[in-house]
């Protein structure tokens, strides 16, 4: 695992920092810089570029849930988190207010990473079914779990100008992952949404015509472009109703093995 382990902790970030990023025009520029995932995970932690997100992420840091008000908030943008050459990725939304932006380790310590980790741990992709802190063990196999937006928004709700600035770190992740990249599993439909822009920046490749609609199961092939899964998000709206059973996330991440070859 590269980078994973220190981006969470903050050791990282702290040692390859060059300068906090406040501007889109920043964000862009550090982005493209980044010549490692260490070094891309260290600049993702420095951003300031988006002023509501940067308040709210600091907001909730200090105010704590109360179940959590003696831990210490992580309260930055949370950087991806797996090996370094992975086959597969898993796109997200954004790091939960009490989960990624407390522990500082995407989808650790919510109750969507217990869903999502306990389906990756069944299928193979996950040492352990449960991540409640960012040094609990975890490790991932083949495997690359990043999100849309880095900072957690209010009401898990980015704001499309919040979304578009933030692309520039998701387009060089692919970047750097590209060699390795098989098949992309988006949760949720804004994940959905996020891959076709970054698909065409990362590629060159446009989106079918019309655009392939989200839907959970759904596939996507292109020549020369990873293969594109949906899957209903496995927030607790989706996983409470059943309207996404462990079931339905088995067989997407095992469809998600098939296809990349594991």
């Amino acid at each position: 695992m590269t980078g994973a382990t220190c981006s969470a902790c903050g050791r990282g970030r702290r040692k390859n920092r060059v300068s906090p990023t406040r501007t889109p025009e920043e964000a862009q520029a550090a982005a493209a810089r980044a010549a490692s995932l260490p070094v891309l995970d260290a600049e993702i932690a420095d951003c300031f570029a988006c002023p509501r997100l940067v308040a709210w992420r600091e907001e909730v840091a200090v105010t704590k849930r109360a179940s959590f008000r003696d831990q210490h908030y992580w309260g930055r943008p949370v950087p991806g988190y797996g090996v370094a050459g992975p086959e597969i990725a898993i796109l997200g939304l954004a790091p939960a207010a009490h989960g990624g932006n407390r522990t500082g380790r995407i989808f650790t310590g919510d109750r969507s990473g217990d869903v999502l980790f306990a389906a990756l741990h069944r299928v193979g992709l996950a040492n352990q079914p449960t991540s409640v802190a960012a040094d609990d063990g975890l490790t991932l196999s083949h495997l690359r779990i990043f999100a849309a937006v880095r900072c957690a928004p209010p009401d898990n709700k980015p704001l499309p100008v919040e979304r578009d600035t933030c692309a520039s770190w998701l387009h060089r992740e692919l970047e750097l992952i590209r060699p390795t990249l098989k098949v992309v599993v988006a949760l949720g439909a804004f994940a959905w949404q996020a891959w076709w822009p970054a698909m065409t920046s990362v590629y060159g490749t446009r989106p079918p015509v019309p655009r392939p609609k989200f839907g959970h199961g759904a596939r996507v092939s292109q020549p020369g472009v990873p293969d594109l899964l949906g899957c209903f998000h496995v927030s607790q709206q989706n996983t409470f109703t059943g309207k996404l059973t462990p079931a339905m996330l088995d067989d997407v991440f095992t469809e998600a093995k098939r296809l990349a070859q594991i």
